[in-house]
């Protein structure tokens, strides 16, 4: 009698994701997750962030912390105006009005009533909160003018947001303080002063005093509002915004609400402005209305036209070099031949500054629109040899195979006749 082979097959095991590492226990055949998901390359590039932020102060001195204070503050008010105008369309010359009303409420919040000016005396955390909260407020009013007028329609109409905080600011001194502006109450927990030089901190040798710990809750700030922006941009409602932008009649219908979209769009930029008006105001620790003019609105459209219009890495570029040129010019001004560093002269640095804004924004617009992050772009990828090779080497190399045909269903027979 011949003997019978029996061939048993065990059920195959489904492959794991390519994402997610797995591995087995053994004597119980039991599949575990090994944590190498993407919460955990967040926390690795978290802890990044936080340990640059910490060692720039061993590097730098007080004056470039300053510096780097002011453009961080300015850089969120920036990226929430390219979010408007570059992924909306919506061109907004109010920032600086919603700047004003972060400032000015966050000193009427936390500020004590007396000596004729206005004041809550809330704790200035509580403050901050209710400054930013009370900027989305005015942005949500004034969003049904940003939900019915596009473009430069809603840029002429926004002027006036403009001219009416001016008169209110210099009309009411009891809220400003009148042309000689108001002191900023220190931003305070526990009666702590978080920024100051007491209680005494040292970190590694290097005591962190108001201008290292300004900057690191400037900087923070902006970590932050980039991350929470980028997974914004990324979401459903960041393609809405391209969508509109690129035809709301096309995205009409596609089901968007459009005239929604584009108040969110001004409520989300009205809020950050009003974030960047809080740190602005803590970090001059005395502001004046004169500062929050159409000028200051104009240099933040200067910055993410510079930068590169759109992009998140363009409106903190634009920020930086804004913000720095005209206090670079008049620290090192003696030393350009022809620059008069006497603010009364002819040529003074803020007026220097200010003509190189122009001539930087015509040369941009005319070689290269998408800004000083696509130039940045285009050289690093010279320098690293990716251009070259991408014209050296023909597209369908650099291509891949190409994918292959698919064959009969399981329906189907390849020799059935018709």
């Amino acid at each position: 009698m011949s003997e019978q082979v029996v061939i048993r097959s065990e059920p195959a095991v489904p492959d794991a994701p390519a994402s997610a590492a797995v591995t087995t226990r053994q004597g119980t055949g039991r599949r575990w997750p090994l944590p190498t998901g993407s919460w955990w390359k967040g926390v690795l590039v978290a802890a990044a962030v936080v340990a640059v932020l910490l060692a720039v102060p061993y590097y730098l001195g007080s004056f470039w912390l300053n510096l780097g204070t002011f453009a961080a503050a300015t850089a969120i008010g920036a990226i929430g105006l390219t979010v408007l105008y570059g992924r909306v369309g919506q061109l907004s010359l109010a920032h600086s009005f919603f700047l004003a009303v972060g400032a000015y409420s966050y000193i009427f919040f936390a500020a004590e009533p007396g000596s004729g000016q206005w004041g809550l005396g809330l704790p200035p955390f509580l403050a901050v909160i209710a400054a930013v909260v009370l900027s989305g407020v005015f942005g949500l009013l004034c969003s049904p003018i940003a939900a019915r007028l596009k473009g430069i329609s809603l840029g002429v109409a926004t002027i006036a947001l403009v001219f009416i905080g001016q008169h209110v600011l210099f009309s009411v001194p009891a809220l400003s303080g009148g042309f000689n502006g108001r002191a900023v109450p220190a931003l305070t927990v526990g009666g702590v002063e978080l920024l100051g030089n007491e209680p005494e901190l040292v970190i590694g040798g290097v005591p962190f005093e108001r201008a290292e710990r300004l900057w690191l809750l400037c900087a923070l700030a902006l970590a932050l509002t980039w991350w929470f922006t980028r997974r914004a941009l990324h979401s459903r409602t960041g393609r809405a915004f391209v969508a509109i932008r690129d035809g709301e009649h096309q995205a009409a219908a596609l089901g968007i609400d459009v005239a929604r979209v584009r108040a969110m769009a001004f409520l989300f930029s009205a809020v950050l402005a009003g974030l960047a008006g809080v740190l602005l105001a803590v970090a001059f620790r005395r502001v004046v209305p004169e500062y929050w003019s159409l000028m200051l609105a104009l240099q933040f459209l200067a910055m993410i036209v510079i930068g590169g219009v759109g992009s998140l890495g363009g409106a903190v570029g634009g920020a930086l070099f804004v913000t720095l040129l005209p206090l670079l010019l008049q620290r090192y001004g003696s030393q350009i031949p022809g620059l008069d560093t006497d603010p009364g002269g002819a040529f003074p640095p803020s007026v220097v500054a200010q003509l190189a804004f122009g001539v930087l924004i015509v040369v941009i617009m005319l070689v290269e629109p998408k800004g000083l992050t696509e130039i940045a772009r285009r050289v690093a990828r010279s320098v690293t040899g990716a251009e070259r090779v991408r014209r050296l080497v023909p597209p369908r190399f650099l291509a891949g195979p190409p994918a292959p045909e698919p064959g009969p269903g399981p329906s189907e027979s390849p020799n059935r006749s018709e």
